[in-house]
């Protein structure tokens, strides 16, 4: 079964970073009671500017859903709560969308806030839907957490294979944020890319709060690698990138979709040449809708989204409830942990306006990946691997 949406490029008040953000209603749907969706994401703290434009796509698509009448005659309201990225918060926020809120479904992302929260979803049986994290544990989390995102078993091992098969590398330093995000994609592009026929020169690890990385890249610098893979989040990549520069190491730079950000770009200036990124949604050549949504964002917010794949995501996570909700409805059915996940499993395909087909595999979902690098200072296509 597949659903279909309609993009409507209408205007959206611009962003604002607060604990609880709640859309307007549609005129039609005002006297019904609201359909809320729950989502936690980092407000405040290292990651804000990857959240709040997360929160901001969210809350795009919640305002085109309610324009065009809500779901299934309801409106759509939106609460978003801060986690900082830190796991204790993102069990904050799901006690509170759980005790206060009475939420069946909720939206994350970052893969360690993702992992903490899984226990509590499976006890209380709330479904808990990934939309933004990547650590492939995430498939194996309980009955009630799935992942609408595409784990890093989907882009780095497609990743890894290219660069050994298609540029030809055949020695890689690996170097990586000691956290959830970074251990098991890391390990990931390392066993790919060692199956591949390729040797890992350097397999090296750094503290999430680090900022200097001179040990470890002095380490990296003498195995001599080819290229170097680098697993961070936003607000270390650029510096782990910078200092290799500042020692005199040349070689290009792949990383994952936390790259993919026109600050980096910014930060690095010319250092950032060359890097080549992952993105798992299609790019404004590959889907008319994206450009018609930049758009609109770039109207809005005065300056393109941080994370372009993730917002888009985050907009089409809304379109993917209401199909849930909608199911539910033509069966009279009440939306529960359970139903809700009975819906989606029953639904599994479905068509999205920023991301395209999405098929639910069980606890996974796997999607095309688009390598983009930077020249000249902006990102451009290089590949898409399917």
């Amino acid at each position: 079964m597949t659903s279909h949406f309609a993009l409507h490029r209408r205007h959206v008040l611009g962003g604002a970073a607060a604990a609880a953000l709640t859309s307007p209603l549609a005129a039609g749907a005002q006297s019904k009671e609201p359909i809320k969706i729950g989502s936690a994401l980092p407000l405040t703290g290292s990651q804000a500017g990857y959240g709040n434009d997360f929160a901001t796509g969210t809350r795009m698509a919640v305002k085109d859903v309610n324009d065009a009448g809500g779901i299934a005659g309801r409106p759509v309201e939106l609460v978003v709560l801060d986690t900082q990225a830190d796991p204790q918060l993102g069990i904050n926020a799901l006690n509170r969308f759980i005790g206060v809120e009475k939420l069946p479904m909720f939206l994350t992302a970052w893969s360690a806030v993702v992992k903490a929260q899984a226990p509590i979803a499976n006890r209380e049986k709330v479904l808990e839907l990934n939309c933004g994290a990547n650590s492939p544990e995430i498939a194996t989390l309980g009955d009630y957490v799935y992942t609408a995102f595409p784990l890093a078993e989907v882009d780095i091992v497609k990743l890894a294979n290219y660069v050994f098969t298609t540029l030809g590398k055949k020695t890689v330093a690996v170097l990586y944020i000691n956290n959830d995000t970074g251990i098991d994609a890391a390990k990931l592009y390392r066993d790919t890319f060692t199956a591949a026929g390729g040797k890992i020169v350097a397999f090296e690890a750094y503290d999430p709060k680090a900022t200097e990385f001179t040990g470890m890249l002095l380490k990296a610098r003498a195995a001599n690698p080819e290229i170097v893979h680098l697993h961070g989040l936003t607000a270390d990549t650029p510096q782990v990138i910078a200092q290799m520069r500042q020692l005199g190491m040349t070689q290009r730079v792949t990383s994952y979709s936390a790259a993919y950000n026109p600050k980096l770009l910014e930060q690095l200036g010319p250092a950032a040449e060359g890097l080549i990124v992952t993105s798992l949604a299609p790019g404004v050549n590959d889907n008319p809708n994206v450009a018609g949504f930049l758009e609109r964002w770039k109207k809005e917010q005065g300056r393109v989204p941080n994370g372009l794949p993730y917002v888009q995501y985050e907009y089409d996570m809304v379109f993917l409830v209401k199909a849930l909700y909608e199911y539910l409805d033509k069966k009279s059915q009440p939306a529960t942990g359970e139903s809700l996940i009975a819906a989606l499993l029953a639904i599994k395909e479905f068509d999205l306006p920023m991301t395209g087909k999405m098929i639910i595999d069980g606890h996974r979902v796997n999607k095309p990946v688009y390598l983009l690098t930077v020249q000249k200072g902006v990102f451009v296509p290089l590949a898409t691997l399917t």
